[in-house]
């Protein structure tokens, strides 16, 4: 039973999620967020959300990761610091010795929802129902365990493939 952990990348706030796949069958272990400060230079909030990352993975043990493609937000900057965050997260994952997959957004929406287009409130409430009891930390801890479920589905399907 793999414990998979879902990344959904930020600089202010990063979500995390883990859960447990036992075929079809998925059971909510913890989720939270890795925050940093804002007012701290950006070199230095990328090496506080790597020594959070590391410390969050030597804690929980996942055998997999998984992680949110980058969208292209309106304001480049905003998507520049996104994708450091992203590069952060995934550098931190794999020197951790996880496999990492990573997901569109709109896939990981269609995977959960069952539409590419959904809207954040719907992937958190699928996120309740397919993981009921489930307390979230919040929106980005939501779609970290939307991407978290996408990645089991994918491993489930290439196992019967197999």
């Amino acid at each position: 039973m793999p414990k998979l952990l879902g990344l959904d990348p930020g600089l202010g706030t990063t979500g995390w999620g883990l859960i447990q796949a036992e075929g079809n069958r998925l059971s909510h272990i913890a989720n939270g967020q890795l925050k940093t400060d804002s007012t701290a230079p950006l070199p230095d909030r990328l090496a506080d959300l790597s020594r959070q990352l590391d410390t969050l993975i030597s804690e929980i043990s996942p055998d997999g990761a998984a992680v949110e493609e980058v969208f292209v937000n309106k304001n480049p900057q905003s998507t520049l610091k996104l994708g450091q965050a992203r590069g952060v997260v995934l550098m931190t994952a794999a020197r951790g010795g996880i496999p990492v997959a990573e997901y569109a957004a709109r896939l990981v929406k269609k995977a959960v929802v069952g539409n590419g287009n959904a809207e954040k409130v719907q992937v958190h409430a699928m996120v309740s129902r397919l993981l009921p009891g489930a307390k979230i930390a919040g929106p980005d801890a939501a779609d970290a365990l939307a991407v978290a479920i996408t990645h089991a589905h994918h491993l489930a399907s290439a196992r019967r493939i197999a």
